[in-house]
């Protein structure tokens, strides 16, 4: 048994004789020969599992084998608020030492990682979705960002995606307006209503007038939205651009796509933030 925890890295490609080296030099098992034997016994040898392994208590050569084999790896929570955009995850990402946040920017505003990944959109952002990941030591950026377009895939039911179609709404167009629910609302309880707002402001043909899209737009953005951010024409600013803006404008999670898809029924265009995170909402300006 290892005297504390011991972490033993078998690289990709390693001989297996290396492996049972690495195991006894930790002490995990007490003799590198006989577990080589143990493994060319049951035809184990090139079967094995790269990656990381943690080993914390006394373990049978077997126990030690098999763990091997199932490639039960160290796994690293890496954690996606919802509502967070790609340039925020992709910090985190470098701040927790899993990653290079300009590789990770890179690979989700690549036309050929959107192109195999069947996203229509002018990046990644809306399609990584908010949830906990497990990483692996090998695990790389492109792989991260699989995970989380594979995770958005699975959590866009064909429930949430009927709710957008009797909305008159594509799929893209879901994405775009969740990003925008779910930077508007204070919780979410407010979500269907906040939806039921710009849905009635879509159908009468009014602007949305949502300032997180304003801010998306906005290049080293310093907190301080002005009249003039609000008059400068961009993709992204829903003053003067009816409709919805370019793309999404954040990573929305599973309430905010239901939101969209399943609205609150109401006569609001108006909403105004009350200052302790929710909203007053009105029919008119006044």
């Amino acid at each position: 048994a290892p005297p504390q925890r011991q972490v033993v890295e078998i690289p990709p490609g390693a001989s297996f004789a290396r492996g049972a080296e690495e195991l006894a030099a930790a002490g995990v098992v007490a003799d590198a020969r006989l577990f080589k034997l143990l493994a060319r016994r049951h035809q184990a040898a090139q079967r094995i599992k790269a990656g990381e392994y943690a080993f914390e208590k006394p373990a049978t050569p077997e126990e030690i084998l098999n763990r091997l084999l199932a490639g039960e790896v160290v796994r690293y929570p890496f954690t996606v608020p919802e509502g967070w955009t790609l340039r925020e995850i992709a910090a985190r990402l470098e701040e927790e030492g899993r990653g290079s946040a300009e590789t990770f920017l890179r690979l989700a505003q690549a036309p050929e990682v959107r192109e195999r990944l069947k996203i229509d959109g002018p990046s990644l952002e809306g399609y990584l979705f908010p949830e906990t990941y497990q990483l692996t030591r090998d695990m790389d950026e492109a792989a991260l960002i699989e995970a989380m377009v594979r995770e958005f895939r699975r959590r866009l039911t064909p429930e949430i995606l009927a709710g957008a179609h009797k909305q008159k709404l594509s799929p893209k167009e879901l994405v775009i307006l969740a990003s925008i629910v779910q930077k508007e609302a204070g919780n979410r309880g407010e979500m269907p209503l906040i939806a039921s707002v710009f849905h009635n402001r879509l159908t009468v043909g009014m602007p949305l007038q949502a300032d997180p899209t304003v801010i998306y737009g906005i290049e080293n953005f310093d907190g301080n939205l002005t009249r003039r951010h609000l008059q400068t024409a961009s993709p992204y600013n829903t003053y003067r651009l009816p409709g919805l803006p370019l793309g999404p404008i954040a990573n929305p999670g599973e309430e905010a796509l239901r939101a969209v898809a399943f609205p609150a029924e109401s006569d609001y265009y108006y909403f105004v933030a009350k200052g302790d995170g929710t909203h007053i909402f009105a029919k008119t300006l006044n």
